[in-house]
């Protein structure tokens, strides 16, 4: 059913050298031949569009055919993603000028889009602030993104040029948000936001889950990407149920920044974090699968970012306090069939 997708998206950027290193990888942890590890990894891919990273990741060694059915894999989530979001609104979500100017009640900051003021107003905006928030207008992963502490430059003239730099690509200025701090207790470099996932049926917003991140490594971005954590919310209650997981499937118990235990964590304002989601979702309700990231402000939530492409693996991180049951189960819950 998935060999066209094996063929052409699997295999075709993999070297018999990472083929190698994924089959290595498990047989260190299971000991199994690598003949057996490679066929069942073929077999994963075929059966349930399972790239060879969705294998490890979600330790597809570990779990049987019935459990492995219930897990949002590579191919599933693009079909997914296609059969939710209309693409000519995709945009929407992807500049990040187009998104600040649908979802601007959400943001609780100030910005500006570069492209629609001129420097004086600029000038203006910068002035007086002691640090702001230069965004791209598009990326992931917070490339390109720079906090800037304004006392760097001679004046704010000299501060709006560089803005205007085209080889940085800014699109977006903002005002530095403040989160709660309870969320800097966790730790105090970064935004450590919230992903919640909704999904817009019967005309109503549903958050599906719940993931917190936090950064790392001196980092003021939050993504796993530049070495961050993500833990297991749960939903009900809006503390953290599990470690930290790394994008190298590490787990640690707290943040070794600060050392404040992950499991336990309880995150302020939760409950109004996924209302503001499910309202948001029904700004652009033809965009029915979408990702967001809540920043917890001292004074409650505040949406920092919508994904179109929502990142599958959050909600699927495998660890000893969530059951080994993927994300199609919790969609088909909800009332939408995954196909």
């Amino acid at each position: 059913m998935n060999i066209r997708y094996f063929a052409g998206r699997v295999l075709k950027n993999l070297s018999g050298d990472k083929i190698n290193g994924y089959v290595q990888h498990v047989r260190d942890i299971n000991g199994k031949s690598k003949a057996f590890i490679l066929a069942d990894m073929l077999w994963c891919a075929l059966i349930y569009g399972a790239g060879f990273n969705d294998y490890i990741i979600f330790e597809f060694y570990n779990i049987g055919a019935r459990d492995r059915r219930t897990y949002m894999t590579r191919l599933k989530n693009r079909r997914f993603l296609d059969a939710m979001n209309d693409k000519t609104r995709v945009g929407i979500f992807d500049d990040k000028n187009q998104f600040y100017h649908h979802f601007g009640p959400f943001l609780k900051r100030e910005f500006l889009d570069l492209a629609l003021v001129d420097d004086d107003q600029l000038i203006a905006f910068v002035r007086n602030k002691e640090y702001i928030v230069a965004k791209p207008n598009d990326g992931e992963c917070g490339e390109g993104i720079e906090k800037i502490r304004t006392d760097r430059f001679d004046s704010p003239e000299t501060l709006a040029t560089y803005l205007r730099d085209p080889a940085k690509n800014f699109g977006v200025v903002e005002e530095l948000l403040v989160q709660h701090p309870e969320m800097s207790r966790l730790y105090p470099e970064s935004v450590n936001c919230l992903r919640l996932c909704t999904l817009v049926t019967e005309g109503k917003g549903k958050c599906l889950y719940a993931v917190l991140k936090t950064g790392n490594n001196g980092k003021f971005v939050d993504n796993l990407e530049n070495g961050g954590y993500a833990c297991h919310v749960d939903m009900e209650t809006g503390v953290v149920i599990g470690p930290g997981h790394t994008n190298r499937q590490d787990k640690v118990e707290a943040h070794p920044a600060t050392g404040v235990a992950f499991r336990g964590f309880r995150i302020p304002y939760f409950k109004e974090a996924v209302a503001l989601a499910e309202a948001a979702a029904l700004v652009v309700p033809d965009m029915r699968y979408v990702g967001w990231d809540i920043c917890i402000l001292e004074d409650g939530p505040a949406i920092i970012e919508g994904n179109n492409y929502t990142a599958y693996d959050f909600p699927q991180m495998p660890d000893d306090s969530v059951p080994t049951t993927g994300l199609v189960k919790i969609i088909e819950d909800a009332g939408v069939k995954v196909r």
